[in-house]
């Protein structure tokens, strides 16, 4: 990973290239509104540094120039702290089933926090100097779908075609997710263009951390919104496929709901100790069993809840490796097969970890006569994070105990490597920039850090039972 700013000659070349994939997958479209232009604009003087995807496992920390406010309704946010996602992990390793959706030079990640150093002169309730959260997904706040909580599904601000020809119709424009999904310049940023300010940023207090606050940008939520697409309540029997941040976060929150009972299934065994040893469930090592007969033998007769937190990227069996590999579908769907077989009569089943395009041998027949529910979809952050902040503030949640490695943001060519390939135990990677830490250290300086969890950006500095 190179530190170096690219030449302005190859910067050229990229942008040019960028902006014909632009063309396909971002062409005016006469179907819905589309309601701010995805074009960023650099800003004439000021740089920053940006992680940029350069095709499979090559990112690139390059000095380029910060963006600009491009709408009335945007906000510049001034970083101090993101991370990796898993979802990211599907760029690094160029998995995207629609080719030419990324593009050398793009901006990649969608977690971030920091301060507000702009704004336009329609931004209404967010002021120069606040601290805030950013939301994954990018929504108007004023189309139906937002107005009924459905952020993820807004109709405004995504203007693939090439979504909407596969889809049929465009869900949000998601940061730094690919031009299928808007084509819009990532967080993993010293600096990051908010469209609808009012919509997609959530103020925060002082005298939370940010290790507490980043999650509510994308995998509290995410874990959130997991719950409520199964429907997961008082008393339900729930198993979760998958021990990574989001699934952790699932289980998590599942227990905040009143679940009687909480199953996580995975096969790395740092994350299974994590949540068996600090969230407290019941896990299943699919290495060492059959997962099938395990969960009947712990739950006769099958869970409520069945929650997937996987994804398409990770065939389980020799069939769907096939299937896969001779490009007869693109998302395996191992997982949902043994969800179907295991639910109860009537369970429900959502489906959390990104699923892309198409999948073969779907048991329609066991889903239909057993009666299930199945839904699924990108989270609605706006919907859930102010009652998510809530209960951070009053102490019922604290979900800084994912972090089992602090870094620098100069760090993060490293950090994908560890996190991409599961090394040194990782659970997840708080990154911290240059800002961040002086921002960091004047919190603390204040006094208003008393309930924070970290005065710095140490390896060291992580909840213990994450780094077993």
């Amino acid at each position: 990973m190179s530190n170096e700013a690219t030449p302005a000659s190859e910067r050229d070349l990229s942008q040019r290239v960028r902006d014909k994939a632009q063309e396909y997958f971002n062409p005016p479209t006469e179907h819905g509104h589309i309601a701010w232009s995805t074009k960023y604009k650099p800003h004439p003087s000021r740089m920053m540094k940006a992680v940029e995807w350069h095709g499979k496992e090559s990112v690139q920390l390059a000095t380029r120039h910060s963006p600009m406010i491009t709408d009335q309704k945007d906000a510049i946010i001034r970083i101090t702290s993101t991370t990796i996602c898993g979802s990211d992990l599907h760029l690094y390793f160029d998995a995207m089933p629609f080719p030419g959706s990324l593009q050398k030079g793009d901006i990649i990640g969608h977690e971030s926090m920091g301060v507000v150093e702009e704004v336009g002169s329609e931004v209404r309730n967010i002021r120069v100097g606040d601290r805030v959260v950013i939301a994954a997904p990018i929504a108007c706040g004023d189309c139906d779908y937002c107005k009924r909580g459905e952020f993820s599904s807004c109709d405004c601000t995504n203007p693939s075609s090439a979504m909407e020809a596969s889809y049929g119709q465009r869900t949000a424009a998601l940061f730094g997710y690919s031009h299928l999904c808007g084509g819009v310049a990532g967080c993993q940023a010293e600096f990051v263009r908010t469209p609808f300010a009012d919509t997609n940023l959530l103020k925060v207090p002082e005298n939370l951390s940010d290790e507490k606050l980043l999650v509510l940008a994308d995998i509290l939520c995410t874990g959130w919104h997991a719950n409520e697409k199964a429907q997961v309540g008082q008393g339900d029997n729930v198993v979760i496929w998958g021990c990574g941040p989001v699934g952790l976060m699932a289980a998590y929150l599942a227990k905040f709901r009143g679940a009687k009972r909480v199953i996580s299934i995975d096969n790395v065994p740092h994350r299974l100790r994590l949540a068996s040893d600090v969230i407290g469930v019941e896990t299943i090592n699919f290495d060492e069993c059959d997962v099938k007969k395990r969960v009947f033998e712990l739950i006769p007769g099958g869970p409520d809840c069945c929650i997937d937190c996987v994804g398409f990227r990770f065939p389980k069996s020799w069939t769907h490796w096939f299937l896969s590999h001779l490009k007869l579908e693109t998302d395996a769907i191992d997982v949902v097969e043994e969800m179907i077989y295991v639910a109860r009569k009537g369970g429900r089943l959502a489906l959390i970890g990104d699923y892309f395009a198409y999948a073969s041998k779907f048991p329609i027949g066991a889903f239909m006569e057993k009666g299930l529910q199945m839904s699924g979809g990108q989270l609605f952050c706006q919907k859930y994070w102010g009652y998510l902040l809530e209960q951070i503030e009053q102490g019922k949640l604290d979900p800084s105990f994912i972090w089992s490695h602090k870094m620098k943001f100069d760090q993060i060519g490293e950090a994908y490597q560890i996190f991409g390939h599961y090394k040194d135990n990782v659970q997840k990677i708080f990154l911290r920039t240059e800002y961040g830490e002086e921002y960091e250290r004047q919190r603390m300086r204040k006094g208003e850090g008393t309930r924070g969890t970290a005065t710095g950006g140490s390896g060291s500095d992580v909840h213990p039972a994450a780094r077993k």
